[in-house]
């Protein structure tokens, strides 16, 4: 079974668990020569969120999505109880079927977690990643390195506008558009607001802020699998200072007087 999705954000460490061997792939079809440049391409904010809409719509019919009765779909709501609108945002949540370690937060609010990801990690670890994420879409990032990546792929050779609203994308170009997005990643600044942004998120949420610094040490820890040079260590080696933010995040915690959980 081939699956498609675009790994946004954090790029956590691939690895195997006791699912299916369904992973995350991209879409392997390329952009056709059909899109031809009708004027200049200008994207408003509102044209990427349209856009982000229509991705995300796409990556949910490509992937499987937990259905509601799953009990990592169960776990995940239980969760997220009450963050649905947070910080100005509005929020949903959905549980990717695939065994890859991974989330990622798009502009438009949608916030996706791997099976992969809930198996390895505690429920305060997964809500500590998912602080993070939701920090890169309120801090922008997740917007912009989309936007960037519609200009570089997708759109590259420029699409026609009809009474001002952007061309619909076609399942190639958004394909394209994932691969793109896939290879992105955030500067260690935006990476080190966004972990800041994850503290705080735990903290509003009654959540002890260790769980920030356990959930980049659990990745550490995984890491020590990714010996076979593929896209687990890929990912990995995306994020080198993972062993300093997990001490920052723990002189955090120590700082504001949090002792670290024993679990």
């Amino acid at each position: 079974m081939k699956l498609k999705i675009a790994t946004i954000a954090l790029g956590l460490l691939g690895t195997s668990i006791t699912l299916s061997q369904a992973q995350i792939k991209l879409n392997s079809k390329t952009i056709g020569s059909a899109t031809k440049a009708v004027q200049a391409v200008t994207l408003s904010n509102d044209d990427v969120i349209a856009y982000t809409k229509e991705y995300i719509t796409w990556m949910d019919e490509n992937n499987p999505v937990a259905p509601a009765d799953n009990e990592l779909a169960q776990r995940l709501t239980k969760l997220t109880s009450g963050l649905t609108n947070y910080d100005g945002q509005t929020l949903n949540f959905k549980v990717y079927l695939v065994r890859d370690v991974n989330a990622f937060a798009c502009a438009d609010g949608s916030v996706r977690v791997c099976a992969g990801l809930m198996e390895v990690m505690s429920d305060n670890e997964v809500l500590g990643v998912i602080g993070h994420e939701i920090g890169h879409v309120k801090n922008m990032d997740s917007r912009d390195a989309f936007k960037t990546a519609l200009l570089t792929s997708a759109l590259k050779d420029g699409v026609s506008s009809q009474g001002g609203t952007a061309a619909a994308l076609s399942d190639s170009q958004l394909g394209e558009l994932g691969e793109q997005v896939a290879n992105m990643s955030f500067s260690r600044k935006q990476e080190s607001v966004a972990d800041d942004y994850g503290y705080k998120f735990l903290k509003d949420n009654n959540v002890n802020p260790w769980y920030m610094s356990m959930a980049f040490e659990r990745l550490q820890e995984l890491s020590g699998g990714a010996s076979d040079g593929g896209a687990a260590k890929k990912l990995f080696s995306s994020h080198p200072d993972t062993g300093k933010r997990v001490t920052e995040m723990a002189k955090k915690a120590e700082k504001d007087g949090f002792t670290k959980p024993t679990e």
